[in-house]
């Protein structure tokens, strides 16, 4: 199948694909401040630059997209079916930074969340799953995945 846009067209969408302070980001960022958490973003000093640091409760945060990170069974994470190849080697070396990311913070103490962008995308289920990352934060294991993905 081929792509129903222009090179020059695609190239233009994806320069337009922002990786810092994304949508999901702010909604969970808004969502947690009005829970009254206080917090830093994309700490360049940790490995992977959470998107939220919460270092009084030694927690990082990471919001995924979907797409790039590749959310197990999720619609939003279909592989394209042009270029197939490089698309499979560029998310997948996506994946293993972000498998080393959480090991070197776990090594260093650090608890880790990582919410994907599809839960934000619902008003219930971002608030919902904004309830159970309070409760993590203050008193939870080490990981939290929302919503759950085998990959990590």
């Amino acid at each position: 199948m081929n792509d129903f846009m222009t090179i020059a067209q695609r190239s233009l969408a994806m320069s337009k694909v922002r990786g810092k302070s994304t949508k999901p980001e702010i909604k969970v960022r808004s969502g947690l401040h009005q829970r009254g958490f206080r917090f830093r973003v994309h700490n360049s000093k940790l490995p992977g630059k959470p998107d939220i640091v919460l270092k009084k409760y030694s927690a990082v945060i990471f919001i995924h997209g979907c797409f790039w990170h590749h959310h197990i069974n999720c619609s939003k994470s279909k592989m394209p079916q042009t270029r197939v190849a490089f698309w499979e080697n560029k998310i997948g070396k996506n994946v293993i930074r972000d498998r080393e990311n959480i090991k070197l913070l776990a090594d260093m103490g650090w608890r880790i969340a990582v919410i994907w962008e599809c839960i934000t995308k619902k008003e219930k289920n971002l608030n919902e799953s904004l309830d159970v990352l309070n409760q993590w934060i203050k008193e939870g294991e080490f990981h939290i995945e929302l919503p759950h993905s085998p990959l990590l």
